[in-house]
């Protein structure tokens, strides 16, 4: 059974997973929008408790970002993944009927977890329109590395890229115009697969503690591991449900 988040923990406008015509227009222009308050506080917590819980039960590495998209049944991130809410937010800015892609942590650890410049699509490759909707769980700045993303960068297209540390990709260059997203606790930004973010080193002696749950357009497929165009609604990439128990699964390279 999914809990059910209350709409009034969804801050206006957002409780019915609206957007005003500005954001909507922001979005499409910069590949990206903010969403300040998206959630309340009760629920910002619980969220945070859960995801830090699997922290504890899969192992935080010391050095770098620690995704996993696993979360047990009934709690708060398989009400806050599910939610009509996300997913009305999602379609609106995908203009069609969004699926669920996956959801993920994305928890940076003390004294580690930069991040280098990257589009979502330089992992698993999407022929059309897909988003991340990253909610910050506790306040994010540069002190414990923040977003960086860089504005309209979605407008180029699948970017060439290079291998960085941490077994990760990226673009072959250090970005001009970048745009530092100071968040809080219950905020929201949604960007584009293909808008080129990173993100700094936690220099804090606490965890940096964040969720993202990543949607497609219904009509998108994608290509991974050599293979041909798949529709993803047919043949997702990744696990969306809840799990029996957690593993011990290591990171993700997929942003």
């Amino acid at each position: 059974m999914i809990a059910t988040i209350p709409e009034t923990d969804f801050a206006a406008p957002y409780a019915q997973g609206q957007l005003t015509a500005e954001q909507v227009t922001s979005y499409q222009r910069d590949g990206w929008v903010l969403m300040p308050g998206l959630l309340g506080r009760a629920w910002t917590m619980r969220l945070r408790k859960e995801v830090l819980a699997i922290m504890d039960a899969i192992g935080l590495p010391q050095t770098c970002l620690r995704q996993t998209g696993e979360f047990l049944p009934g709690g708060p991130l398989h009400a806050y993944v599910h939610s009509a809410q996300l997913r009305a937010i999602a379609s609106t800015l995908l203009a069609g009927p969004a699926h669920l892609y996956g959801p993920f942590t994305a928890v940076k650890s003390p004294g580690g977890g930069a991040l280098h410049f990257h589009q979502d699509n330089q992992y698993t490759v999407h022929d059309g329109p897909s988003l991340n909707l990253w909610t910050a769980l506790e306040p994010v700045d540069e002190g414990n590395g923040c977003l960086q993303i860089v504005s309209g960068s979605h407008r180029h297209g699948t970017l060439p890229a290079v291998p960085t540390t941490e077994n990760h990709r990226g673009i072959d260059s250090t970005p001009d115009g970048v745009t530092v997203l100071r968040m809080q606790p219950g905020d929201c930004v949604a960007f584009s697969r293909l808008t080129v973010h990173g993100s700094g080193e936690n220099r804090t002696a606490l965890p940096r503690v964040a969720y993202a749950v990543q949607f497609h357009r219904e009509d998108v497929r994608a290509t991974w591991d050599g293979n041909g165009w798949m529709p993803l609604t047919q043949r997702p990439r990744w696990s969306f449900g809840p799990v029996a128990r957690l593993s011990t699964p290591g990171a993700t390279s997929d942003g």
